[in-house]
Order: C-alpha cells, then structure tokens, then sequence
C-alpha cells in the first residue's frame, strides 16, 4: 500500500463532491433558472442532462483512464467542469445550452472515474473499504453543502447557483499540488487476468434502480414542496440536503456494518428504506411527515451506492477496473436520467410517490433474486 498525506486523501474527497452537485446544484431554484433561461422542455431535464452526458461518455472515458492514467483524466475534468458549469447561466440557447449539460456529464465521470481508480490503487482491503465510505460520505455531504448554498444563492439570483461549480478549479489546484502523478498497483492487483466478473450484473443492475429511486424525489420536490407546503427556495434547499446528511451518517458507519452484515443484505435493506420513504412522501399530511420520509430515503442512499462502488471494486482487477467503473457510472447516471421521466409522467405528485414506492418493491425482489443467482458474497 502506498503511502498517501491527510491533503491528498482530502483532495481526493473534495473532488468526489463534485459528482453529486453536477446537477442537483441548480435544482432548488429550477423553476426561476427554467422560465429565465426560456427553457421549453421539462425544467427537470437541467438537472439530468449531465446524467445522460455521464452515461454517452462513459463508456470512452472508462477505457481512457487506461491509457492516460488517473492523474491526467482527472486535470482533464475539473477544468472543463467548472467552466461549461458555469457558462450554462449565460447560454440564451435552448440547443446549446442542451450540449453545455451533456459536455458538462462527460467531465463529470472523468472525475470519478479517476478519483475512484486513485483510491483502488491506492489502498487496499479494509482501508479500501473505509476510504469508498468516505467517498460517499464526501458525495453525500456535498449534496448537503451545495444544494443548501444553491437554494440561498437562488433566492438572491437565478444564476448565482451556477457560480457554484467554479469551486472545481479551486479543486484543480488542489489536485496539481497534492495528487501523486504515477502511481503503480501492487503485485496483488496485478496477478488476475480474468477478463469479466459475472457478480458484475447484479452490482450495476443494483446501481441504476438505487440511483432512480433515489434522484426521484431530486427531481419532484423543488416544485413540490413550495406547492403543496409553501416552502421557499432555500427552504426547498435545506430539505432536500437534509436527506444527504442522513446518507452521510449512514455512510459513515459502513466499515462497522459490513463486520456485522454482508454488502448484500445492507443493500437490500437500503431498498426497503427507498420504499418506506416514497410511502410516507405519498402520504404525508404535513412537512413534518415529510422529515421521516427524508430520513428513510437518506438511509437508502446511504446504504447503497457507497457500497456497491465498493463491491464494484472489489470484483474487479488491474486490467477490468477502468471499464468496470465506467460502467458503474454509466448505471448510476442513468438511473439519475431515467427519473427526469417521472416528473414528464402525467400523474399526481403524490401518486408519483406512491407508485415510486411500489416500484421499489419490485425492485427490492429483482436484487434478492440477482445476487442470489450470481453469488454476489
């Protein structure tokens, strides 16, 4: 195992951040972004347009990081992130501005791609283990930082969230000064050659349906919540980080639960905490109601997408990683696209919940039988 500084092991963190706010940054002021930036399709669409740049790109980026290396994938990503971020508040555009948030997805997986890669080189076992719970964590916790600062900046200015994404080049200084340049796997990572993994399926299949169910209510709630509970834009703002602080203290504790439980079962009980949450968000009288529904649909996200990036790395070697992880993005964002539709669909707001939460069931049965059949611990 190499040896890594407290800095890089924070720039590593820092830059993980980033992947979560590539679209959820703007989400509390969409409506005003949407009407302001005469947008004529879904205003959702704003929020996962990067999603599906992450899942076009994925695929190329995944392979690259092969043959560049992490380092230079990930310098590749941070500046282009901060400048087609920030320009998507000055693009009059609709087409263009459609391009922007594509182009925007496709820096955006080179950076996790990278900072994932770095960390699977890096360490090893438990320590590997513990350094994909602080990257969800630092995933999670950004979701909190910059979704509550973007609903604040929404209510002074509609394009004051974009300047948000800026805070990359700020990373690429740190990345420049701290992030180790070359770095060569160990003789452990190197000695299997076996080309595909069949737990692979189960694990990505499992990353898509967390994802959707999970950016669900990401996409419903800032419209929502001011609708049918007159909440404010930075009110809006501070509900939905308040479910990615719940995903952060449940991240946090993932090294101890894995000694007590398997990575399957936790993620099938992150699935039935999807399905609790929708219910209550479906049947919710009050915002008060709704705080229970925000705290089981943090335990879901918090459960599962940290630890089926872990299990992705695990069941992959030297020569299948940057392939496996790029497909592991390309579930996860596609899962972030796929719930745009919901709000497309014409149904309801609560009724969107309340077959969301059916839907969860369903896919709760789908991951008991795939990792069952494929063995997945």
């Amino acid at each position: 195992m190499n040896k890594v500084s407290k800095f890089t092991i924070l720039t590593l963190l820092l830059n993980s951040s980033l992947t979560i706010m590539v679209g959820s940054v703007i989400a509390p002021a969409l409506p005003a972004i949407a009407e302001n930036l005469q947008f004529r399709w879904s205003p959702s669409l704003l929020v996962t347009l990067p999603s599906l740049g992450v899942v076009l790109f994925s695929p190329i980026i995944g392979k690259s990081v092969n043959y560049l290396g992490p380092y230079k994938l990930l310098i590749i990503g941070l500046i282009p992130y901060a400048l087609l971020g920030f320009l998507g508040a000055f693009i009059d555009s609709n087409m263009l501005l459609i391009v922007d948030r594509l182009l925007l997805g496709a820096a955006c997986v080179a950076i996790q791609v990278s900072v994932t890669t770095f960390i699977a080189q890096l360490f090893e076992g438990k320590d590997r283990l513990k350094l994909i719970a602080w990257q969800g964590m630092a995933i999670e916790f950004g979701g909190v930082v910059f979704l509550a600062i973007g609903g604040v900046l929404g209510e002074l200015g509609w394009q004051y969230p974009f300047y948000i994404y800026l805070v990359a080049l700020v990373f690429f200084l740190f990345t420049w000064k701290s992030i180790p340049k070359n770095i060569t796997p160990s003789a452990n990572q190197k000695s299997s050659q076996k080309s595909f993994d069949k737990r692979v399926i189960p694990i990505l299949t499992a990353s898509i349906l967390s994802m959707m169910l999970f950016f669900i209510c990401y996409v419903n709630l800032p419209a929502y919540l001011p609708s049918k509970f007159n909440f404010t834009e930075s009110e809006t703002g501070y509900f939905m980080s308040f479910i990615s602080l719940i995903a952060v203290l449940v991240a946090s504790q993932l090294p101890r639960l894995t000694e007590k439980s398997s990575a399957e079962k936790l993620n099938i009980i992150g699935f039935i905490s999807f399905v609790v949450g929708y219910l209550l968000f479906a049947f919710s009288p009050s915002s008060w109601l709704m705080i229970f529904g925000a705290f089981s649909i943090g335990i879901g996200f918090g459960l599962t997408i940290p630890l089926l990036n872990h299990m992705i790395v695990e069941v992959s070697n030297h020569q299948t990683r940057g392939k496996n992880l790029g497909l592991y993005s390309m579930m996860v964002f596609g899962g972030q696209f796929l719930a745009t539709f919901s709000d497309m669909a014409p149904l309801d707001t609560n009724l969107m919940f309340y077959y969301t939460a059916v839907i969860a069931v369903a896919f709760t049965i789908v991951q008991v039988v795939l990792f069952k059949k494929m063995n997945i611990t």
